[in-house]
């Protein structure tokens, strides 16, 4: 008695077995003597399975969603070539008998097929053979060869695409994880696949030496042990070894073919169909001048004048439907609109400043059409976002308009009313990025990255995939506009936060802290105080997300000193450890530059508060030399580049040091006692 989990036992059983038992038949069928009735069977079997497999091949959306393909393509050699081997047996064995000895398929591709005469089957063996292994395998091998290596030198500037995408706020880690998994399962794929290739290769050279085998073979036993004639042998073997090979060759160029294909297809979510009709069909030019050439020719004396006309007919109808189908209603001239009367001034009339302005030249208005789904509408969305989560308050929304005083091609980012940062984009090319490691030149308009300042070039859309395979990011022109905003918006955090937005942070912390939130303002210090520490905070890139932490210190520290500076001090050492695990991660170590010890003793003895130094400028110009040079050797490394100094000399370091690329200045106070800390070198 069988019930559904007896069934659904036995399935997963089947399921899991399945591969494995094959393996073991297909090894088996190497050393286990067959009969006709099963080499039928499996030669059958074994074309149907190929047809199958090139079909699959056709019709698959993208070549990675036939990922198992080249473990496939390895089985199916494996059963061809163990088929190739019994029935080498069954012939050697039993070709003495007659055609028919070896199974009806084998008899039926060496009668039917070549009309039973085994010169016109040798002739048309070395066709196949020629067609597969000289045209398709070697063409689908070099193929495999270049996707293989071209693929694996654009994975940097994809992974680099990804992380240009994260970070302006287009997808997020989700979306990221994804496609990085998609990338490692592409380079796999196609680094596969140039080894499945071999396979095909020495499958088609293996057909060829069986071929001969069977034939010196037979020969040689069907004259020596069964006293044929030599005529008669070499009628039965010749025509069984060709009807052998043809049954071998047939699926094996249907492999060799699948093979070529995929290796061959941009990976787009479409079937090949799809695709050739869209790309060769989708113009009715080209079928026009088809038409065209096909009715001259068909009007020649001579020339079969019905075929041509027919398909001159054919192509000429075809060119009308793609026209009609492409074809689009003009659009309706809409009616003039009548001036209107202009009203009186009023306060109404006044605008005022926009906190977050975005200004576009014309040729730009159609990346911010909110009415067409303009790309930079959703970027923008995106960054807000983003920063409004890592910097813990609501980015302002950013107001967009034209602005025809700019370049048609110009974009403006104004934060107050004043620009602070302005580019160039072209809406129909794409802008690839030299991230520092390119494999070659790129042809296109030599430009800089407006976010970063790195090398790049715009290019047409069709280089996309030459310039990531040579290392370039290559990103859409909403992508450099968004990423450009948001490197702003990092930068000036602090003036995005004015005393509107710190009461709105209160407010949200007195509903699940009321009693510390009464006690900090305006009891203990005045709201333009803590908008004044969290502004200072934001400046040094430290997120006010943990503004439960912060109200505590200030309520602490408030009634000793309303000092901002010595506020957002004590803010800094309460928050030390988010601020070094936002550094160094979570390392036990935490890598650090020091200065000398003469060199701090002379900055101690030349502060002021901690606010300015009476020192020559020489040696602070070779103090930020020097400090440059280490930052950068630390980010060759890979390692964070931390300067540690003493909490008096940390304001103003900070602020002097702060165009020095990649450097955290930390005070010893802000180190948690839980972290080791590993001297790299001491600055002079």
């Amino acid at each position: 008695m069988t019930g559904p989990g007896t069934r659904s036992l036995m399935a997963v059983i089947a399921a899991g077995l399945g591969v494995p038992l094959l393996l073991v038949v297909t090894l088996a069928m190497m050393m286990v003597p067959l009969p006709p009735l099963a080499l039928d069977f499996l030669f059958t079997f074994n074309i149907a399975l190929s047809v199958a497999i090139l079909l699959t091949v056709v019709y698959v959306g993208r070549p990675l969603d036939f990922a198992v393909f080249p473990t496939v393509l390895l089985v199916v050699t494996l059963l061809r070539l163990a088929l190739n081997v019994a029935s080498t047996r069954v012939v050697l064995l039993q070709g003495h008998t007659g055609s028919s000895a070896a199974g009806k398929v084998i008899e039926a591709f060496g009668e039917f097929v070549v009309g039973g005469n085994y010169a016109v089957g040798l002739v048309v063996f070395g066709i196949l053979v020629i067609i597969n292994f000289v045209v398709v395998t070697k063409g689908a091998g070099r193929i495999s060869e270049v996707t293989a290596r071209f693929t694996l030198d654009a994975m940097p500037g994809k992974q680099m695409a990804i992380d240009a995408d994260l970070n302006a706020g287009i997808i997020d880690q989700d979306e990221s994880r994804r496609r990085r998994q998609e990338i490692g399962e592409e380079a796999d794929f196609y680094g596969s696949m140039d080894g499945a290739s071999k396979f095909v290769r020495g499958d088609a050279v293996a057909g060829i030496l069986i071929l001969f085998i069977n034939i010196i073979g037979g020969l040689i036993i069907g004259t020596a042990q069964h006293d044929l004639a030599f005529s008669v042998a070499v009628e039965n073997y010749t025509l069984l070894t060709i009807g052998d090979g043809l049954v071998a060759q047939i699926p094996s160029l249907l492999l060799s073919t699948a093979v070529a294909i995929i290796v061959t297809r941009v990976s787009r979510s479409q079937d090949m169909g799809k695709q050739v009709f869209l790309q060769l069909f989708s113009d009715p030019r080209t079928l026009v001048v088809t038409a065209g050439v096909m009715t001259a020719l068909g009007v020649i004396p001579g020339m079969p004048n019905v075929m041509f006309l027919s398909l001159a007919a054919l192509c000429g109808f075809g060119a009308f439907r793609v026209s009609r189908k492409a074809a689009k209603p003009a659009q309706e001239a809409a009616p003039p609109a009548r001036p209107a009367q202009l009203p009186e001034l009023s306060w109404q009339d006044v605008d005022p400043v926009d906190t977050i302005g975005l200004e576009v030249g014309y040729r730009l208005i159609p990346l911010v059409d909110r009415q067409r789904d303009g790309a930079l509408v959703a970027r923008i969305k995106g960054v807000r976002k983003k920063l409004t989560e890592e910097l813990g308050f609501l980015i302002s929304a950013v107001h967009i308009r034209d602005n025809l005083d700019i370049g048609p091609n110009g974009y403006r980012i104004s934060l107050a009313g004043v620009p602070v940062g302005e580019g160039e984009v072209f809406i129909d090319k794409e802008l690839a990025i030299n991230p520092g490691q390119v494999f070659g030149k790129l042809e296109g308009v030599r430009t800089k990255d407006p976010a970063f300042g790195l090398e790049a070039f715009w290019i047409e859309s069709a280089q996309r995939e030459e310039a990531q395979m040579l290392g370039f990011t290559v990103v859409d022109p909403a992508t450099v506009v968004a990423t450009h905003l948001s490197q702003v918006l990092q930068s000036h955090a602090h003036e995005l936060l004015g005393h509107e937005e710190t009461q709105l942070l209160l407010e949200r912390l007195a509903v699940s802290a009321p009693k510390l939130v009464e006690e900090l303002t305006p009891k203990t210090l005045p709201m333009s105080v803590i908008a004044r520490v969290l502004q200072n905070l934001l400046e040094e890139r430290i997120s006010v997300r943990n503004i439960r932490k912060i109200a505590e210190t200030l309520a602490e520290q408030g009634g000793k000193t309303q000092d901002p500076d010595a506020l957002s001090a004590a803010v800094r050492v309460a928050l030390g450890r988010s601020i070094v695990q936002s550094v160094a991660g979570m390392r036990a170590d935490l890598p650090v530059l020091t200065l000398e010890p003469e060199l701090e003793r002379i900055l101690n003895e030349s502060s002021r508060d901690g606010a300015s130094l009476g020192v020559e400028p020489g040696l602070v110009a070779r103090l930020h030399e020097r400090l440059s040079d280490q930052a950068q050797k630390q980010e060759i490394a890979g390692e964070p580049a931390v300067l540690l100094v003493a909490p008096n000399l940390r304001p103003w370091l900070s602020r002097m040091l702060r165009g020095v690329r990649n450097l955290h200045v930390l005070s010893y106070n802000e180190i948690p006692d839980d972290k080791r800390i590993q001297m790299l070198a001491a600055v002079s």
